[in-house]
């Protein structure tokens, strides 16, 4: 039975470390071989600190797949669905590789980047490198929870991993859609709370979402929070974190899901809107300055690239 990477259905950590690598020509052989490797590293670290709640994911990107692995393709797997409409804009990057290390503890999370990124070598390029932290109990640097509505439980894993009745060769495997927004907090800020509440369309410090009647077309919770023709709500896990300095602040959005439509529904309800063009007002707040897809396959799988 295949078993999925931990830290994709996870509980949140106090800490994050996310690195994404382009491959260098003529080196898949060796990354598959250091990529096979990588969930024993996690393990063993996690291991070795037990109190910091280690876990990590591995992803392939969606655009170098074929490449990687021209033996077999998760199905829906996709580039990033980039879109723009007036100021508002979601661009598609390429990577071709991401590496998600969460815990509680930030120095674990440096050994273990520093770990990961000797092990690959001189086979990729480090094109970026975001650290992530907790943000008092849970929440964006807005002053907003963020993840009000991620699944629980099982369910977690029901909404995460792919099934054998959608692609029987990738069982327990994800996919990833990741963006780094950067916050204009000074513009933010400078807007009352009860405007503030409007946008996201929820009480700041309480979390209590509006009613429906209660809540503008153009709330966040309104064009992230979609439901399909019979009803059912449209979910993603999301892994996201605040990260920054004092010159740029933000948001790295991470999301998990058994299949890539509801990110892309969810994105596009953002920037276009309904029919009567009732965008996401959150995003005269924030821009995005990446996105990438990626596919983060079993654990089953990794193991599998030391024999390819």
């Amino acid at each position: 039975m295949a078993r999925e990477q931990f830290g994709i259905c996870a509980e949140a950590s106090l800490h994050g470390y996310y690195l994404l690598f382009n491959a260098l020509d003529d080196k898949n052989a060796f990354i598959r071989q250091a990529l096979s490797r990588l969930p024993a590293l996690f393990e063993d670290y996690a291991d070795r600190f037990s109190e910091a709640n280690l876990t990590g994911v591995i992803a392939i990107g969606a655009n170098y797949w074929d490449e990687f692995c021209p033996q077999a393709r998760p199905k829906q797997l996709a580039p990033f669905p980039a879109m723009s409409c007036d100021d508002r804009v979601a661009p598609g990057g390429s990577y071709d590789l991401y590496i998600e290390i969460r815990s509680d503890r930030a120095d674990v999370n440096h050994i273990v980047s520093d770990k990961v990124c000797h092990l690959l070598s001189d086979s990729v390029e480090l094109v970026e490198q975001v650290r992530s932290f907790r943000y008092l109990d849970g929440r964006d640097l807005t002053g907003f929870v963020d993840g009000t509505e991620n699944p629980r439980g099982f369910h977690r894993r029901e909404v995460a991993l792919v099934n054998a009745t959608a692609d029987e060769n990738f069982v327990g495997g994800s996919y990833l859609h990741i963006q780094r927004y950067r916050h204009n907090l000074n513009l933010w800020n400078a807007i009352e709370q009860e405007s503030q509440e409007e946008i996201f369309g929820r009480t700041k410090f309480e979390d209590i979402e509006f009613d429906d009647d209660k809540k503008m077309p153009t709330a966040h919770t309104k064009r992230a929070n979609l439901k399909d023709d019979e009803g059912n709500s449209l979910e993603i896990v999301r892994q996201s974190m605040p990260y920054g300095e004092m010159k740029m602040q933000g948001l790295f959005f991470v999301a998990y899901c058994n299949t890539p439509q509801n990110f892309e529904l969810m994105l596009r309800s953002m920037i276009f809107g309904d029919n009567e063009g009732n965008y996401d007002h959150l995003l005269e707040f924030t821009q995005a300055e990446t996105g990438a897809a990626f596919f983060a396959p079993s654990l089953n799988f990794l193991a599998g690239l030391a024999l390819a």
